[in-house]
């Protein structure tokens, strides 16, 4: 074995063979093409009252939105959306829908041990919640609860398969099953895989992009008004400070209560302009496999699959046997803008797709059709925060670290619960009470993300050594543990 090098490293496929696989891809989000056409929505124009206004088309104001009116029928609510519904981080996505919502069981116990059964126990049934709500409304989402593959390709991986499998053991967990390297390459054929666990219960698939036009479908029929192409500012509030002014470009809508899902973008409250950044995740799709290439992975399971490097992959089968592959490179640019001439990085694609046929060299001649980029709104406690702001008429939820689409679902029902000033079982968690810590400015933020990002990358070619900075980062806090 080279020392330093990954499995990816050591076993690189030939250069032509990444070129030629990549000689036909468009630069386009494959979830968004395959969907319907569909006619776009109105805008804000002139004055407009609502009970409450959701700003953000993805699954945060998506969900919140529904859960509004299914807990006020009778209420008017608003989802005002800056350009066309998903059309960012919930239309793209690799589409895994976790149960966690503190970014794995790790991350959760690490930041509060004294809540981690609780926060597990509330995750499991805010996922059972999502498939009940999704069955009920006959949604055709592709949901599919086949749990995911966590796979260990590098040795000093398999003793953290093991512990967690025995941790879970002793929880009297028996939705977690260990496989060894004969096992799991039975499960799904690869020749980097030495062992893994399968949570065959806490994490589903889905199409991302369905998702959200489903959402809107119910959300439509149970009575949301939905504005696209209408971005906001929040202005000052009435005089009697009963109302809160959300001011579009051709009109302003006035609103009891605020809910804000922007996700990765800035933040409509000074505030939280320093708690997110956004990283931007790149992703493959392949063509279709043949029932001869599907067959000689395996795969019958149909799991998702996560490896469990510090810079990870992920992928899995969609419906019509393309294999999504995302992941791995994680890119902060400087100043922390949104721009699209950031999505299309070719060495970045290059990487995956030679880390593709290195996992699944039986593949050689697959070729990839899509590429694109979205941006994650990471915080540095990797899960969301949330919190309330004028005069607890209006209420956030951000910093899912790329584990929203599930989690979005839970923080609807937080935003909601603040903005009616409920003490729930859900407010009363150190979670929700607490906030991060905040990035710091430019260029001292650039400087501590790319630092760390190498330092990361250096455990995983050391046997998984923290080095001092991410030791430094562990006993303050900021330390990833996923």
């Amino acid at each position: 074995m080279s020392k330093g090098q990954t499995v990816f490293e050591r076993r690189q496929p030939e250069k032509s063979l990444v070129a030629k696989s990549l000689s036909q891809t468009r630069q386009a989000v494959w979830w968004l093409e395959d969907l319907e056409p569909r006619p776009s929505l109105p805008i804000v124009r002139g004055r407009e009252r609502a009970d409450i206004a959701v700003v953000g088309g993805g699954y945060l104001g998506l969900w919140t939105a529904l859960l509004a009116k299914r807990r006020s029928p009778g209420a008017r609510v608003v989802l005002l959306e800056g350009r066309t519904l998903g059309w960012a981080a919930s239309g793209r996505n690799g589409g895994f829908c976790e149960a966690s919502i503190t970014h794995g069981r790790e991350n959760g116990a690490a930041r509060w041990p004294n809540e981690i059964e609780t926060l597990e126990r509330m995750g499991l049934e805010n996922l059972d919640s999502l498939e009940s709500d999704l069955r009920g409304w006959g949604a055709r989402a592709e949901f599919e609860r086949v749990g995911v593959l966590n796979v260990a390709t590098e040795p000093h991986q398999v003793p953290w398969v093991e512990a967690r499998a025995s941790r879970a053991a002793a929880r009297g967990d028996e939705s977690i099953l260990s496989y060894n390297a004969e096992q799991v390459r039975a499960e799904l054929n690869s020749p980097t895989y030495l062992g893994a666990i399968w949570d065959t219960r806490g994490s589903a698939l889905v199409h991302p992009a369905k998702l959200v036009a489903e959402l809107a479908r119910v959300a439509q029929e149970e009575g949301v008004e939905i504005r696209e192409n209408s971005p906001v500012r929040l202005t000052r509030m009435s005089g009697d400070r009963s109302e809160v002014r959300l001011e579009a470009p051709e009109g302003v809508v006035y609103a009891d209560k605020v809910a804000l899902g922007t996700n990765a973008f800035p933040s409509l409250l000074r505030r939280n302009r320093f708690m997110t950044v956004p990283v931007y995740d790149y992703v493959l799709m392949s063509e279709p496999l043949t029932a001869e290439q599907l067959s000689s992975l395996g795969w019958r399971g149909r799991q998702g699959v996560a490896d469990l490097a510090n810079q990870f992959h992920y992928y899995r089968l969609t419906r019509d046997n393309r294999i999504l592959f995302g992941g791995y490179d994680a890119i902060y640019h400087t100043g922390g803008r949104i721009r699209s001439a950031y999505e299309n990085r070719s060495s970045s694609f290059e990487k995956l797709a030679s880390h593709f046929f290195t996992t699944f060299p039986q593949l050689e001649g697959v070729a990839f059709t899509n590429k694109w980029a979205g941006v994650i709104d990471t915080c540095t406690r990797f899960s969301a925060f949330f919190g309330t702001a004028r005069a607890s008429r209006v209420a956030y939820a951000a910093g899912f670290t790329g584990l929203g689409v599930g989690a979005t679902r839970f923080a609807a029902e937080v935003m909601l619960d603040l903005l009616n000033g409920e003490d729930t079982e859900r407010t009363a968690l150190e979670m929700v009470r607490t906030r991060p810590l905040p990035f710091p400015p430019e260029p001292v933020a650039a400087l501590g993300i790319n630092l760390t990002r190498r330092s990361l990358d250096r455990a995983d070619r050391t046997q998984g050594k923290r080095d001092r900075l991410l030791k430094t980062l562990d006993a303050v806090g900021l330390g990833f543990n996923s």
